[in-house]
């Protein structure tokens, strides 16, 4: 590589940092937390736990679980009904003014077994709900989650353009070798390639991952306009459903047409997962990877019978797998613990460059200056 192509290289690694080297901070310091939300939320007691009876105990019906959550709240909507994918002793059922809501939404925990109300988690305030937002959207809704998602692309450049100049400005350097005998600012600079290059696998994955996930209002909708209007082509002209018919009917249908799946979450007609006229369905597999993978079955809303089941295209598959991987949420705490490590050392790699382009007349300008005439020999 030529001087002339060193130095276009250096010019793009240092800006697409620089650029985005404060709201990489803010982003690898609020995920921080968020890597253990579950842990947290346990800690704080904002997690529930449903009492413990016999694994065998028998289960209420969905239209019981629908009756306790419209007890809480009588003006409220349903929207959404879930289960965490390690515990199906909860159904969380989320509710809203209609189901298109974004704001005032509301949460019951029901337990599963007896159909009691167990508690109303918090959706939107306390600390951790703040520290999301700020991580996905700088409270700036989809133009934020936009935003973050092109400064995640700034990310990206910046690594692969430092994967570029790393093996010329270091190969008379032994690997991860730190020149000590050099000032405090040399030093810094060895440490900061040396970080760079041991953090770059996971700082690919997370930044692609996260890139992806800013994408998601955007697949979702594409994925509405595009499989489920095919879909459900014959119900178009149709007027939206005001009378909704048996959700328990809706699930076991959905549940026969895929046997060997376990219930993911049931989107209401009218939300972003569903049409005007279905119950949504989420079924997703039994295996640590398929476990994030769902697939939909439209229900009809009034008779509960199935309308449709496709599987999801590429690029949800792409938004689903990400989601998870982004948090380190495939492996349990071993891969949480990971994730926190790297996460701590990409918080040391944005740091000492910020810190090194601060100083950047001074020795280090002279020796970047030498390694560069070093790298075109």
């Amino acid at each position: 590589m030529n001087a002339r192509s060193l130095r276009t290289w250096s010019w793009l690694h240092k800006w697409s940092s620089l650029v985005g080297t404060l709201f990489l901070l803010v982003l690898c310091l609020t995920g921080l937390p968020l890597i253990f939300h579950h842990q947290i939320g346990q800690w704080l007691g904002t997690e529930v736990s449903s009492p413990a009876m016999r694994a065998d105990a028998p289960r209420v019906t969905l239209d019981q679980v629908m009756a306790a959550a419209k007890a809480r709240f009588p003006s409220k909507v349903g929207m959404y009904v879930s289960q965490e994918p390690d515990d199906d002793t909860i159904w969380y059922v989320t509710m809203g003014d209609t189901p298109a809501s974004t704001t005032g939404l509301k949460q019951v925990a029901v337990d599963a077994r007896t159909g009691a109300a167990l508690a109303e988690p918090r959706l939107d305030t306390g600390a951790m709900a703040v520290i999301h937002t700020i991580h996905v959207e700088l409270f700036l809704g989809r133009t934020g989650k936009l935003f973050l998602g092109f400064m995640g692309l700034l990310m990206l450049v910046a690594i692969v353009s430092g994967v570029v100049l790393y093996a010329p400005f270091m190969r008379k350097l032994r690997f991860g070798e730190v020149r000590r005998e050099r000032s405090a600012r040399v030093k810094w600079l060895d440490l900061h390639n040396l970080l760079g290059i041991v953090t770059l696998t996971w700082a690919i994955v997370v930044g692609a991952t996260g890139v992806v996930n800013t994408w998601a209002d955007l697949v979702i909708t594409h994925w509405r306009n595009d499989q489920v209007a095919d879909m459900l082509a014959h119900y178009r002209g149709m007027p939206p459903v005001t009378r909704l018919g048996s959700l328990e009917k809706a699930f076991a249908n959905a549940r026969a047409r895929q046997p060997d799946m376990k219930i993911a979450f049931i989107a209401f007609p009218g939300t972003a997962f569903s049409s005007e006229h279905h119950y949504g369905v989420f079924m997703r597999g039994r295996t640590a990877l398929t476990a994030r993978l769902v697939k939909p079955v439209l229900v009809d809303a009034i008779t509960g019978e199935v309308s449709a089941s496709r599987e999801p295209p590429w690029y949800m598959n792409a938004l689903l797998l990400s989601q998870p991987l982004h948090f380190g949420d495939y492996g349990g705490v071993p891969m949480q613990w990971l994730w926190a490590v790297l996460d701590v050392l990409t918080i040391i790699v944005l740091g000492s460059g910020l810190y090194l382009w601060l100083g950047k007349r001074g020795p280090v300008r002279k020796v970047l200056a030498s390694d560069l005439r070093s790298a075109t020999r």
